[in-house]
Protein backbone atom coordinates (compact mmCIF):
# COMPACT_ATOMS: atom_id res chain seq x y z
CA UNK A 1 0.00 0.00 0.00
CA UNK A 2 2.67 2.11 0.60
CA UNK A 3 4.47 1.55 -2.67
CA UNK A 4 1.65 2.63 -4.31
CA UNK A 5 0.86 5.82 -2.18
CA UNK A 6 4.33 6.56 -3.27
CA UNK A 7 4.00 5.80 -6.63
CA UNK A 8 0.91 8.17 -7.00
CA UNK A 9 3.11 10.79 -5.33
CA UNK A 10 5.51 10.56 -7.67
CA UNK A 11 2.78 10.86 -10.54
CA UNK A 12 1.45 14.06 -9.17
CA UNK A 13 4.56 15.81 -8.76
CA UNK A 14 5.36 15.10 -11.74
CA UNK A 15 2.39 16.15 -13.29
CA UNK A 16 2.89 19.66 -11.71
CA UNK A 17 6.05 19.99 -12.60
CA UNK A 18 4.96 19.29 -16.44
CA UNK A 19 1.84 22.02 -15.54
CA UNK A 20 4.51 24.79 -14.56
CA UNK A 21 7.23 24.42 -17.14
CA UNK A 22 4.50 24.23 -19.78
CA UNK A 23 2.78 27.38 -18.20
CA UNK A 24 6.22 29.43 -17.68
CA UNK A 25 7.03 28.69 -21.29
CA UNK A 26 3.45 29.48 -22.63
CA UNK A 27 4.27 33.28 -21.12
CA UNK A 28 7.54 33.35 -22.23
CA UNK A 29 7.37 32.32 -25.73
CA UNK A 30 4.28 34.52 -26.91
CA UNK A 31 5.70 37.70 -24.76
CA UNK A 32 8.84 37.22 -26.67
CA UNK A 33 7.19 36.68 -29.91
CA UNK A 34 5.08 39.92 -29.85
CA UNK A 35 7.96 41.86 -28.11
CA UNK A 36 10.30 41.33 -31.31
CA UNK A 37 7.04 42.14 -33.53
CA UNK A 38 7.00 38.50 -35.46
CA UNK A 39 3.88 36.69 -36.00
CA UNK A 40 3.14 33.19 -35.65
CA UNK A 41 3.56 32.50 -39.37
CA UNK A 42 7.12 33.88 -39.34
CA UNK A 43 8.26 31.53 -36.29
CA UNK A 44 7.32 28.95 -37.96
CA UNK A 45 9.19 29.88 -40.91
CA UNK A 46 12.63 30.62 -39.44
CA UNK A 47 11.87 27.09 -37.72
CA UNK A 48 10.67 25.12 -40.45
CA UNK A 49 7.57 24.05 -38.64
CA UNK A 50 3.77 24.77 -38.53
CA UNK A 51 2.29 27.77 -37.95
CA UNK A 52 -0.33 25.42 -35.71
CA UNK A 53 2.20 23.80 -34.08
CA UNK A 54 3.57 27.21 -32.99
CA UNK A 55 -0.02 27.76 -31.82
CA UNK A 56 0.25 25.07 -30.12
CA UNK A 57 3.66 25.03 -28.40
CA UNK A 58 2.27 28.58 -27.28
CA UNK A 59 -1.00 27.31 -25.91
CA UNK A 60 1.13 25.10 -23.59
CA UNK A 61 -0.74 22.16 -25.70
CA UNK A 62 2.86 20.53 -26.97
CA UNK A 63 5.98 20.76 -25.15
CA UNK A 64 9.24 22.02 -26.45
CA UNK A 65 11.40 19.20 -27.66
CA UNK A 66 14.78 19.14 -26.85
CA UNK A 67 15.88 19.74 -30.56
CA UNK A 68 13.99 23.11 -31.11
CA UNK A 69 14.76 24.81 -27.46
CA UNK A 70 18.24 26.06 -28.11
CA UNK A 71 16.50 27.55 -31.56
CA UNK A 72 13.65 29.12 -30.04
CA UNK A 73 15.96 30.57 -27.23
CA UNK A 74 18.16 32.29 -30.20
CA UNK A 75 15.46 33.40 -32.18
CA UNK A 76 13.47 35.10 -29.06
CA UNK A 77 16.78 35.83 -27.40
CA UNK A 78 15.71 34.86 -24.20
CA UNK A 79 17.96 33.99 -21.63
CA UNK A 80 18.53 30.19 -19.98
CA UNK A 81 16.49 31.59 -16.63
CA UNK A 82 13.37 30.54 -18.61
CA UNK A 83 14.66 26.86 -19.16
CA UNK A 84 13.01 24.16 -17.07
CA UNK A 85 14.11 23.57 -12.70
CA UNK A 86 15.52 20.09 -12.05
CA UNK A 87 16.37 18.79 -8.92
CA UNK A 88 19.75 18.74 -8.12
CA UNK A 89 21.79 15.60 -9.29
CA UNK A 90 24.02 14.38 -6.85
CA UNK A 91 27.32 13.25 -8.46
CA UNK A 92 27.42 15.05 -11.72
CA UNK A 93 30.61 14.79 -14.17
CA UNK A 94 33.09 17.41 -13.42
CA UNK A 95 33.77 17.71 -16.94
CA UNK A 96 29.70 18.48 -17.92
CA UNK A 97 29.70 20.91 -15.15
CA UNK A 98 32.46 22.98 -16.31
CA UNK A 99 30.77 22.91 -19.76
CA UNK A 100 27.79 23.61 -18.57
CA UNK A 101 28.94 27.09 -16.78
CA UNK A 102 30.31 27.49 -19.96
CA UNK A 103 27.43 27.68 -22.14
CA UNK A 104 25.82 30.25 -19.53
CA UNK A 105 28.55 32.18 -20.68
CA UNK A 106 31.50 32.23 -17.93
CA UNK A 107 34.06 34.27 -19.17
CA UNK A 108 37.08 31.83 -17.21
CA UNK A 109 35.29 28.67 -19.42
CA UNK A 110 35.38 31.05 -22.87
CA UNK A 111 37.12 28.35 -25.06
CA UNK A 112 34.07 25.45 -23.31
CA UNK A 113 31.08 27.67 -24.61
CA UNK A 114 30.07 25.66 -27.31
CA UNK A 115 30.86 22.25 -25.88
CA UNK A 116 27.59 21.63 -24.05
CA UNK A 117 23.26 22.83 -24.33
CA UNK A 118 22.18 25.55 -21.64
CA UNK A 119 20.30 24.76 -18.56
CA UNK A 120 18.32 27.13 -15.78
CA UNK A 121 21.20 28.59 -14.19
CA UNK A 122 19.23 27.91 -10.53
CA UNK A 123 19.70 24.41 -11.99
CA UNK A 124 22.92 24.71 -12.30
CA UNK A 125 24.11 26.20 -9.10
CA UNK A 126 21.98 23.58 -6.97
CA UNK A 127 23.89 20.89 -8.58
CA UNK A 128 27.24 22.16 -8.52
CA UNK A 129 26.80 22.78 -4.48
CA UNK A 130 25.24 19.28 -4.20
CA UNK A 131 28.83 17.99 -5.02
CA UNK A 132 31.16 16.64 -2.41
CA UNK A 133 33.75 17.56 -4.42
CA UNK A 134 33.99 20.04 -7.23
CA UNK A 135 36.56 21.42 -9.05
CA UNK A 136 38.34 24.67 -7.99
CA UNK A 137 37.42 26.69 -11.05
CA UNK A 138 33.96 25.72 -11.17
CA UNK A 139 33.35 26.57 -7.74
CA UNK A 140 35.26 29.78 -8.49
CA UNK A 141 32.25 30.86 -11.03
CA UNK A 142 29.25 29.85 -8.93
CA UNK A 143 29.05 33.66 -6.97
CA UNK A 144 29.70 34.70 -11.02
CA UNK A 145 26.14 33.29 -11.65
CA UNK A 146 24.44 34.45 -8.73
CA UNK A 147 25.66 38.31 -9.82
CA UNK A 148 25.31 37.57 -13.61
CA UNK A 149 21.39 35.88 -13.51
CA UNK A 150 19.68 38.06 -11.00
CA UNK A 151 16.62 36.83 -12.60
CA UNK A 152 16.79 33.25 -11.86
CA UNK A 153 14.13 31.93 -9.65
CA UNK A 154 15.61 32.64 -6.21
CA UNK A 155 12.60 31.39 -4.21
CA UNK A 156 12.91 28.00 -5.96
CA UNK A 157 16.80 27.53 -6.00
CA UNK A 158 16.57 28.77 -1.59
CA UNK A 159 13.89 26.07 -1.01
CA UNK A 160 16.15 23.63 -2.73
CA UNK A 161 18.79 24.39 -0.82
CA UNK A 162 16.89 23.86 2.30
CA UNK A 163 15.63 21.01 1.22
CA UNK A 164 18.63 19.80 0.33
CA UNK A 165 20.88 21.41 3.96
CA UNK A 166 22.62 23.31 1.08
CA UNK A 167 21.91 27.33 2.52
CA UNK A 168 25.30 27.42 4.02
CA UNK A 169 27.34 27.00 0.88
CA UNK A 170 24.35 29.32 -0.93
CA UNK A 171 24.62 31.70 1.96
CA UNK A 172 28.61 31.91 1.32
CA UNK A 173 28.02 31.93 -2.31
CA UNK A 174 25.54 35.35 -2.55
CA UNK A 175 27.76 36.67 0.18
CA UNK A 176 30.64 36.99 -2.56
CA UNK A 177 28.77 37.87 -5.18
CA UNK A 178 27.50 40.74 -3.28
CA UNK A 179 30.52 41.43 -2.09
CA UNK A 180 32.39 41.18 -5.04
CA UNK A 181 29.76 43.21 -7.47
CA UNK A 182 28.52 45.73 -4.68
CA UNK A 183 24.98 44.50 -5.55
CA UNK A 184 23.49 45.38 -2.07
CA UNK A 185 20.60 44.14 -3.79
CA UNK A 186 21.79 40.59 -3.31
CA UNK A 187 21.31 41.42 0.91
CA UNK A 188 17.80 40.44 0.75
CA UNK A 189 18.06 36.86 -0.67
CA UNK A 190 21.55 36.34 1.96
CA UNK A 191 19.10 37.59 5.20
CA UNK A 192 16.38 34.71 3.56
CA UNK A 193 18.91 32.05 3.43
CA UNK A 194 20.60 33.25 7.27
CA UNK A 195 17.20 32.28 8.76
CA UNK A 196 17.60 28.62 8.28
CA UNK A 197 21.71 28.94 8.62
CA UNK A 198 23.14 25.55 10.28
CA UNK A 199 25.39 25.48 12.75
CA UNK A 200 27.31 23.00 11.85
CA UNK A 201 30.24 23.16 9.48
CA UNK A 202 30.85 22.81 6.11
CA UNK A 203 33.21 23.29 3.22
CA UNK A 204 33.05 24.53 -0.44
CA UNK A 205 34.53 23.15 -3.32
CA UNK A 206 36.50 20.56 -2.05
CA UNK A 207 36.66 19.04 1.61
CA UNK A 208 40.00 19.79 2.93
CA UNK A 209 41.99 17.66 5.08
CA UNK A 210 42.91 17.73 8.42
CA UNK A 211 46.09 20.19 7.88
CA UNK A 212 43.97 22.23 5.26
CA UNK A 213 41.04 22.29 7.84
CA UNK A 214 42.98 23.79 10.81
CA UNK A 215 44.56 26.33 8.01
CA UNK A 216 41.30 27.51 6.68
CA UNK A 217 39.71 27.95 9.91
CA UNK A 218 42.08 30.27 11.09
CA UNK A 219 42.26 31.98 7.49
CA UNK A 220 38.87 31.82 5.82
CA UNK A 221 37.47 34.75 4.77
CA UNK A 222 34.82 36.89 6.90
CA UNK A 223 32.21 35.30 4.68
CA UNK A 224 33.13 32.63 4.87
CA UNK A 225 33.50 32.52 8.82
CA UNK A 226 29.45 33.91 8.55
CA UNK A 227 28.39 31.17 6.48
CA UNK A 228 30.19 28.16 8.63
CA UNK A 229 31.69 27.39 5.49
CA UNK A 230 35.32 26.49 5.03
CA UNK A 231 37.10 27.95 1.83
CA UNK A 232 39.74 30.33 0.83
CA UNK A 233 37.86 32.09 -1.73
CA UNK A 234 37.70 35.80 -1.23
CA UNK A 235 35.61 38.82 -2.86
CA UNK A 236 39.17 39.86 -4.08
CA UNK A 237 40.13 36.71 -5.98
CA UNK A 238 36.92 36.96 -8.30
CA UNK A 239 37.83 37.80 -11.37
CA UNK A 240 34.57 37.85 -13.29
CA UNK A 241 31.88 39.33 -10.85
CA UNK A 242 31.10 42.91 -11.17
Amino acid sequence: MNSVLKLLSLILDFNNIVCYILSVMKLHLKAARRKLGLTQGDVANRLGVTQAYVSMLEAGKRSVPGSLAPRLMKLYGLRPTVLPLRKAQKHADPDSLARQLAALGYPGFAHLRAAAPKVNPATFLLTALSQDSLEARVAEGLPWVVSHYPDMDFDWLVQQARVNNLQNRLGFCVALARAASGNDSLLDLEQMLSESKLAREDYFGREPNEVERRWLQEHSSRQARQWNVLSDLRPESLRYVT
